[in-house]
């Protein structure tokens, strides 16, 4: 991660963050956010009924994919964040494009670019991130999303 000056900021945009580690989606931790989110499609759970499928087997929800950019954000080491940051805070996404399944067992990274820095208010800078997860061995990516996160310094 760097820590970079609020008035340098701007020469970050468009610069790619580099990429986190491969992190696998296992049987459990689908389960486990099957649970957390009462979300328990059989694709998601029931290897058996998901042979069926186009798939054949069980798959990762699209949400836990998702939900796991803070973890693998955090392990980029161009990460750029402003100086003296007390906190960032979730601010929502602009996209969300699910493009292709997370095969239970599949590793995935993210790579990002930071898009935008705007400062909202004294202290407070809204930036845009562009993150695409990859699934390991696969020419297309699992997601590509347009991130929000207002740091405050």
């Amino acid at each position: 991660m760097k820590s970079v000056d609020s008035a340098s900021l701007q020469e970050y945009v468009g610069q790619p963050m580099g990429k986190s580690e491969w992190f696998q989606i296992d049987q459990d931790r689908i389960n486990a956010f099957a649970d957390a989110t009462l979300d328990h499609q059989y694709i998601h759970v029931n290897p058996e009924m998901a042979k069926q499928t186009p798939f054949g087997g069980t798959i990762a929800h699209g949400f836990l994919t998702l939900s796991l950019l803070p973890y693998l954000q955090e392990q980029m080491a161009d990460l750029v964040v402003p100086a003296g940051m007390k906190m960032g805070m979730n601010y929502g996404f602009d996209k969300i494009r699910f493009l292709a399944p997370v095969k239970t067992g599949a590793k995935v990274r993210a790579s990002g670019v930071l898009k935008e820095v705007v400062e909202k208010k004294p202290g407070q800078f809204l930036f845009s991130f562009e993150y695409t997860v990859e699934i390991e061995g696969e020419d297309k990516p699992a997601l590509i999303a347009d991130w929000l996160v207002m740091y405050f310094i």
